[in-house]
């Protein structure tokens, strides 16, 4: 096992490396639109320190959004009110970008004009953490088989399809680490339980300052700890979703106050147009992804979660099951009835599905003979999760 694990570390690191060199190749100027805000709202942060949340065009005294777009040829260059992915507000005042703030203060920690490069390349050195973690926690042939081809995977999308949108490089880390945390937050007992709920809650939370589409990612998690409190109307139950909930609140705080400042409602975002359409079924966006590279990991995280499900040995492993399917059931009806395709929308819930997955699956088949049980088919209150199999 030890041999398999340094073999397949080296891989991990080969791919690491192989996705350094082709980041290091990467230019700013690549002609995507989106980019230019993520690159202000940088620029906005290191001129003006946290006052960069206002990213009204009145501010734009020094040239830099007109310098951005004339580097990619953009028609109309020179009248601001024409930029990409920025709108006026309800009331005429001002104009604003629609982004969060989240993956511009990412970039933001870089020096300016060198911002792309390392942010991608923290992020990919953070995922390859999470794989090789994956990797060493295995304890069985199984698990160490999905360890390994998840892992390659997972730092292999760090290229593609993460580098279409900067929001990604950020939110592929968050959904990794949140992972890590709802998984054990089904195994963990005491105590610990709230707090991998807490740390839950303020991840996704704050995946939506990266990326305003990421709040969906929570669904699940609110889905599941509503019903809970609802089904069995306990004391535990209910601390555990309000937890959740003022967690959540928290990690919010940067989209709130980006809506405050540039919108005049913390609860009313920038965002217009398609964006903020009425869910409606289209043919073209289903096919769109049905032809696409995500439609086959929605089918192995459906399929990876039914056999946790299926084969689940440690108590609580059933639920962490229910929330999943649910996480991605919400997911995928809401950007299948969005009027948008793209080639990464659904990347991040099934990353964090699948980053899910695996830390359920090397964790407690790798650490507990002695935990395992076999759980009736009905639904067990959550109070018992954490009582010892006897």
């Amino acid at each position: 096992m030890k041999a398999v694990k340094i073999f397949f570390s080296t891989v991990f690191l080969a791919i690491l490396a192989s996705n350094i060199r082709l980041i290091s190749q990467w230019t700013e100027s690549r002609g995507v639109y989106d980019d230019i805000c993520y690159l202000r709202q940088a620029h906005l942060f290191q001129r003006f320190g946290w006052q960069g949340l206002d990213t009204s065009l009145a501010r734009e005294t020094d040239g830099y959004l007109a310098a951005r777009l004339r580097s990619i040829d953009f028609p109309n260059w020179n009248e601001p009110t024409r930029a990409p992915c920025h709108t006026q507000t309800a009331d005429g005042s001002k104009w604003v970008m629609t982004p969060p703030p989240g993956t511009g203060f990412a970039l933001a920690l870089f020096p300016e004009g060198f911002q792309v490069v390392p942010l991608y390349v923290v992020a990919n050195v953070l995922i390859a953490g999470f794989a090789l973690y994956g990797l060493w926690r295995a304890r069985e042939k199984v698990t160490l088989t999905l360890a390994a081809l998840f892992g390659a995977l997972a730092i292999y999308f760090m290229i593609n399809p993460t580098k279409a949108s900067y929001s990604m490089a950020p939110t592929m880390v968050v959904c990794a680490l949140a992972g890590l945390f709802t998984a054990r937050l089904f195994i963990d007992e005491g105590r610990r339980r709230l707090l991998m709920i807490a740390a839950v809650g303020i991840l996704l939370g704050l995946s939506a300052s990266f990326r305003i589409a990421n709040v969906v990612l929570s669904a699940g998690y609110f889905l599941f700890f509503g019903l809970s409190f609802l089904i069995w109307r306990t004391r535990e139950t209910f601390v555990q979703g309000l937890t959740l909930g003022l967690a959540f609140l928290v990690g919010m705080v940067p989209v709130f106050a980006a809506n405050l400042v540039n919108s005049g409602n913390p609860l009313v975002s920038a965002y217009g147009g398609q964006d903020t359409a009425p869910p409606s079924l289209d043919p073209a966006v289903l096919r769109a992804y049905l032809r696409d590279t995500q439609f086959p990991l929605i089918l192995i995280a459906g399929v990876g979660t039914a056999l946790l499900w299926r084969f689940a040995r440690v108590a609580g492993i059933r639920k962490l099951a229910l929330l999943v399917a649910a996480n991605l059931a919400l997911n995928l009806a809401f950007f299948a009835t969005h009027p948008v395709f793209t080639q990464y929308y659904i990347i991040p819930v099934l990353m964090l599905s699948l980053w899910t997955l695996l830390f359920a699956a090397v964790l407690t088949r790798g650490s507990a003979q002695g935990a395992i049980v076999h759980e009736p088919d009905g639904p067990r209150p959550p109070e018992m999760l954490s009582r010892p199999a006897t």
